[in-house]
């Protein structure tokens, strides 16, 4: 009430006359801007917690089963916000009890958000907003540009996959790409995705429309972003960004923007640069005439090559030794990483500090189309060598994902919660493959087919034939499910190439153009130029092109529309075209060549037994995520198997990576342990900032604290133990 203004005036001795201001409002607002004069805070982070808290019970109880967002309003690119379970996510007798329990943390996650922000000092914007969490959200975003006079808009960009609210991969979504996208179902005879693209026609139509209105209501003077939260058939507005975004490559290589003199239709210049465009406007702005947009590409994609490890967490530090030449069609931006020394043509050195963004380069491609686009940066990442020294980022990764998609459906709608589920199923390969000796298994091999022959002459005939082919097949199979992100695309591109059929692999596709692709999938191709290690050894390609070479002449001696056709004609009569001793050759050379290729199963193996193709993209475009994949602790135990934590002794505690090492929440605040001082399991000991991103990280057993290495407010950790 107005007393309680007038005792907190009174109290923080502040300038301000109440009697001069009728309203309770404008009271309410002389106040504040008086505590902003005078430099003091009357309404601190504490107070937000506990407003907030009051407002979440009837959030909470009205929508018990939905989760709600923290979000502080000075944060962006995911930070400053955190996320609150529902209410019936708790166990309780009543919806009361339970509602009490998602409120409880919410004024330590403010205090959170704002440390995080750093805005948790006199005079910083403490506001933050309490919104429901929609859990199946695709997030959109229109290209705007206006000079405050006219506003138009440069098609849309899905930006839904993404994890920790930091962007991984975006593509372009365009009318052009979409009604050609639409058309191609359609002629393939797939109306639910058709019906879905065509939904996507008309979302982005109404969001462009939406956009450029906004723009101009506003007044735009620059380029923005209209950015939506897409669910279903319904979209709705999140936020404009007034500033370039990151990704607004993904735009510009769609679509160019021409300027034609209003007098003189035949005078006119194109700009490609957003950037450019945005100099333009603030030289000449409401002298710049209303601009046409025109095609160049119908489809983009970019790739955010960040520094994290293998379950995509931060990693601080580390040195790039080597990053190869882009490739043509490559487009990358690096700021410079990549740049060799004009002087010697050798790559320099650079080392990735870890209290700064992750991201490392973006890399973009285009196409024709989606497929052509997805197939192009598969390309890239196919061919990409990044290496160093305590180095880890996300290419194998991207290369995974990108090849997910293109052997499940590129037109997929993911949402903005598909990346951990699939970081799970990825993880779920790697426990399997991690209990995988391919040696020993091909040693089985070697045993039963020497057994299943008669006569001595034969078993060492067989023998050696397996023996000699032993590299062959043994390097790739080892070399991909080492990594985990790598065999993931490879399966996913490879889900048709063999069945099980009465507890047993049967191939659909002849094995030996299968191990062709899976050497060009790993990059592995043969080249003089490169060091054997890194390439198909030489007697290994001789024996792989020997075995091409008669498939690719049995093909026209012995024409069959598939494998299993070509099996069983080779296992028939013989052919009245061939000779018996030429007949009995092939069949020899067949049977030779095909020997020892069930190694291959393995690696089908590991998908059937993980349960990896469970997820999947369904006939309409959405994807089908098992419940298994969802639930916390799978999740957190697949992330530890994709980065096993540092081995500590059972009295250490061990910094999981590099960053900046925080004591205690804030200088304000006590620290959490100093020596001497006694902690329970699941107490808070430290705070390390990574990329911007601040973890707490809590106890994993009580103790009592012998020594304290680090203690200082922002000090550097540096190595890994």
């Amino acid at each position: 009430g107005e007393s309680g203004l007038q005792d907190c005036v009174n109290s923080h001795q502040l300038n301000v006359d109440l009697s001069s201001k009728p309203a309770l409002e404008d009271k309410l607002l002389a106040v504040l801007e008086a505590s902003y004069q005078a430099g003091i805070d009357i309404i601190d982070a504490n107070d937000i917690g506990q407003a907030l808290q009051k407002q979440a019970i009837s959030m909470f109880t009205e929508k018990p089963n939905n989760r709600f967002r923290l979000k502080a309003i000075a944060g962006g690119g995911g930070k400053g916000q955190r996320i609150l379970a529902s209410a019936n996510s708790y166990s309780g007798d009543s919806l009361e009890d339970k509602v009490n329990q998602a409120v409880a943390p919410i004024p330590a996650l403010v205090l959170e958000c704002l440390i995080e922000l750093k805005t948790n000092g006199v005079g910083d914007n403490k506001n933050v907003l309490l919104e429901m969490n929609i859990e199946t959200t695709r997030h959109q975003e229109i290209q705007v540009v206006g000079n405050g006079q006219w506003c138009m808009t440069l098609g849309g960009r899905d930006c839904s996959l993404q994890m920790h609210e930091q962007k991984l991969l975006e593509v372009s979504v365009t009318q052009e790409e979409l009604l050609a996208a639409k058309q191609q179902a359609q002629a393939d005879n797939k109306p639910q995705e058709a019906e879905q693209l065509q939904r996507d026609i008309t979302i982005l139509e109404r969001m462009e429309q939406e956009g450029a209105l906004f723009g101009k209501a506003v007044r735009l003077n620059s380029v923005g972003t209209f950015e939506c939260i897409v669910d279903g058939e319904s979209h709705y507005f999140m936020e404009m960004n007034t500033r370039v975004q990151v990704e607004h490559r993904v735009t510009e290589l769609c679509y160019g923007m021409r300027f034609t003199n209003p007098d003189n239709p035949n005078d006119s210049f194109e700009v490609e640069s957003i950037v450019e465009v945005m100099a333009l406007l603030a030289l000449h702005g409401e002298r710049l005439p209303a601009p046409s947009r025109y095609l160049r590409h119908h489809s983009s994609l970019e790739a955010r090559l960040n520094a994290t490890n293998q379950a995509l967490q931060p990693h601080a530090g580390g040195m790039i030794s080597k990053w190869s030449d882009p490739i043509e069609g490559e487009i990358r931006d690096d700021q410079g990483i990549s740049l060799h020394n004009p002087d010697t043509g050798m790559f320099m050195g650079y080392r990735l500090a870890g209290a700064y963004d992750s991201n490392i380069a973006l890399l973009l491609t285009v196409g024709n189309d989606r497929p052509h686009v997805y197939a192009n940066m598969a390309e890239v990442l196919r061919k990409s060598v990044l290496k160093g020294e305590d180095l880890q980022t996300n290419l194998e990764f991207h290369y995974g994902l990108v090849n997910w998609f293109i052997g499940n459906n590129v037109n997929a709608r993911p949402t903005t919660r598909f990346i951990t589920p699939y970081l799970t199923a990825v993880g779920l390969l790697k426990q399997l493959a991690d209990n995988v000796d391919i040696d020993h298994a091909y040693n089985q091999i070697i045993a039963a087919h020497v057994k299943a022959c008669g006569e001595q002459n034969q078993q060492q005939h067989t023998q050696h034939v397996l023996a000699s082919k032993r590299s062959l097949l043994v390097r790739p199979i080892k070399q991909i499910i080492a990594s985990p992100h790598v065999l993931a695309g490879w399966l996913s591109l490879s889900k048709t190439y063999a069945v099980k059929q009465n507890n047993r692999w049967v191939w659909q596709k002849n094995p030996i153009y299968v191990l062709q692709a899976l050497y060009h999938f790993l990059n592995m191709d043969y080249r003089d130029d490169v060091p054997a290690a890194y390439v198909i050894w030489q007697q290994d390609h001789g024996i792989l092109e020997a075995a091409l070479a008669f498939y690719h002449h049995l093909d026209t001696v012995l024409p069959t529309e598939n494998f299993a056709q070509l099996q069983a004609r080779l296992a028939g009569q013989r052919p009245a075209q061939i000779d018996e001793p030429t007949w009995q050759s092939i069949q020899a050379a067949h049977q030779g060549y095909q020997l020892g290729m069930e190694s291959l199963c393995i690696l089908m193996h590991l998908a059937e037994q993980s349960d990896f193709y469970a997820l999947y993209v369904n006939d309409d475009l959405s994807i089908t995520i098992p419940d298994a994949l969802t639930k916390p602790e799978t999740q957190e135990a697949m992330a530890k198997v994709l980065v096993p934590p540092p081995v500590a002794s059972s009295d250490e505690i061990v910094a999981v990576s590099g960053g900046m090492f925080y004591p205690r929440e804030t200088p304000e605040h006590e620290k959490y342990i100093s020596e001497g001082s006694h902690f329970n399991a699941g107490d808070p000991l430290y705070i390390v900032e990574v990329m911007k991103m601040f973890n707490k990280v809590y106890a994993p057993f009580s103790g009592t604290v012998d020594k304290v290495l680090v203690e200082n407010d922002g000090a550097i950790i540096n190595h890994f133990p």
